[in-house]
């Protein structure tokens, strides 16, 4: 089982041009998108998160029983949802403004145990940033990846949210001993400075950068790269498609049985070939519909 931990929340989409048009709700946050994402592409997958136990928050939850996961890791609390108000750019980038003060999901606590099945536990976005969550979610990677388990992580970054950038950037490099696959957009890896080979020399086998339509590249501690164009689509817009990448990635490394930082290394360049073809494809299909909606198999074929 591929758990997913950090935030669910609503994002609020414009629905045509100007500051005053109508917003749609829609289910979102990076993890939630991921584990969506990975339901639908059949891998079993359980959501770790505080949840809003308000109308929001309940529909949450059924958008992820409706992909097959497991929500028996899910905490509840009486407080607010948090929200985020999309803007939409004409190349149908997303940005966001965020409602996050007093919500239930940034008091996260760290679980008891997490499902008995686990083999990799993703970490990422909001959850990693909001206080008092944070901690507990950093904690909980550390404790997974002591024990030998497969750990993720996408930054995300979202910099509005971070009130000290340079305390944000140097908790991100303490992360990195305890991390397997680190995948983030060549834009946060900017934002958070350094490379991919001095990220692998801190700790991940493996990092994937992100460039939009250009494609996917793969970082590995052998000194090899290997890329991959994206894939060509209409772009309504581009909420989730970063999600969709990562539940992507890790549904194609359960397939081939290499959620391990050993098995990683022994992938060659035609398994990531294969493997990046398979995420960009599924990233060009949550593009191609608005808001975070991403693939099931039944639209991509094998991994």
């Amino acid at each position: 089982m591929i758990v997913v931990a950090g935030e669910a929340l609503i994002d609020l989409v414009p629905q045509g041009a100007g500051a005053l048009v109508d917003l749609s709700p829609r289910l979102g946050g990076g993890p939630y998108n991921t584990a969506v994402a990975l339901g639908r592409l059949g891998s079993p997958t359980a959501f770790c998160s505080r949840v809003s136990s308000d109308t929001f928050g309940e529909a949450l939850l059924d958008g992820l029983r409706e992909a097959g996961v497991d929500v028996s890791s899910v905490q509840r609390g009486a407080e607010p949802t948090t929200l985020a108000v999309a803007s939409v750019g004409a190349d149908g980038s997303a940005a966001y403004s965020f409602y996050v003060e007093g919500t239930a999901d940034r008091l996260f606590s760290v679980p008891d145990r997490l499902p008995d099945a686990t083999a990799a536990v993703s970490f990422g976005t909001c959850s990693l940033v909001l206080e008092p969550g944070a901690s507990a979610y950093e904690e909980l990677m550390r404790a997974a990846a002591a024990r030998g388990v497969f750990t993720a992580l996408d930054p995300n970054v979202r910099a509005g949210l971070i009130p000290d950038a340079d305390a944000y950037r140097a908790r991100f490099r303490s992360w990195l001993p305890s991390v397997s696959l680190l995948k983030l957009s060549a834009e946060d890896g900017e934002w958070l400075g350094g490379t991919p080979a001095e990220w692998l020399a801190a700790g991940p086998a493996a990092v994937v950068v992100t460039r939009g339509g250009a494609g996917l590249t793969v970082f590995t501690r052998d000194g090899a790269a290997h890329a991959v164009p994206g894939e060509p689509v209409e772009v309504v817009d581009t909420i989730g498609a970063g999600d969709t990448v990562n539940a992507a990635l890790l549904h194609g490394l359960a397939a081939r049985g290499a959620l391990s930082p050993e098995a990683l290394a022994g992938l060659g360049p035609g398994d990531w070939t294969e493997l990046l073809t398979f995420a960009a494809r599924a990233a060009a299909v949550t593009c191609s519909r608005a808001g975070a909606q991403p693939p099931y198999a039944s639209e991509l074929g094998d991994a």
